[in-house]
C-alpha cells in the first residue's frame, strides 16, 4: 500500500525492490532483465470457495463461511482477504509498484485452474 513511497526511496538511495510473494517472483523472474518492458500482466484468482455463488447467495455469506476457505492456517485477515478476493485487489496495486505497469494494463482471470493459463 506503501508502493509509491518504497518505490521512491528506493530510487532515491539506488536500492532494488524485488518480490518475495511467489505470484510476483514469478513474474519478476520472467521479465528480469529482459530488453523490452511487460506491457501487461496477468494474475490468476481461483474465484474463492464462493465462486458460483449468486448474488443472493453471497449476501448470506458469514465471516465463519469465509474462515472455512484455506486448506492451511493463514491468520483471519488473509483468510477473509483470501475468500473475498480482496487479496487480488492488493496483488493488482503491488504489481504495479513492482512493475511499473499501468493499474488497466494489469488483468485479473478468475479460473478454476490457475496452472491451466498459457501465454
Amino acid at each position: 500500500m506503501a508502493g509509491e513511497i518504497i518505490t521512491r526511496e528506493a530510487e532515491t538511495h539506488g536500492a532494488s525492490i524485488m518480490p518475495v510473494d511467489s505470484e510476483h517472483s514469478a513474474i519478476w523472474q520472467c521479465i528480469e532483465g529482459e530488453s523490452t518492458a511487460a506491457a501487461k500482466i496477468i494474475l490468476t484468482a481461483s474465484g474463492g470457495p464462493f465462486r458460483k455463488y449468486t448474488p443472493e447467495e453471497m449476501k448470506k455469506v458469514t465471516p465463519v463461511q469465509a474462515l472455512q476457505h484455506p486448506s492451511w492456517q493463514m491468520g483471519k485477515k488473509v483468510t477473509i482477504d483470501s475468500a473475498t478476493l480482496m487479496n487480488k485487489g492488493l496483488e493488482v496495486i503491488e504489481a504495479h509498484w513492482l512493475f511499473g505497469i499501468p493499474i488497466e494494463n494489469i488483468q485479473v482471470i478468475v479460473t478454476r485452474r490457475a496452472s491451466s493459463i498459457r501465454s
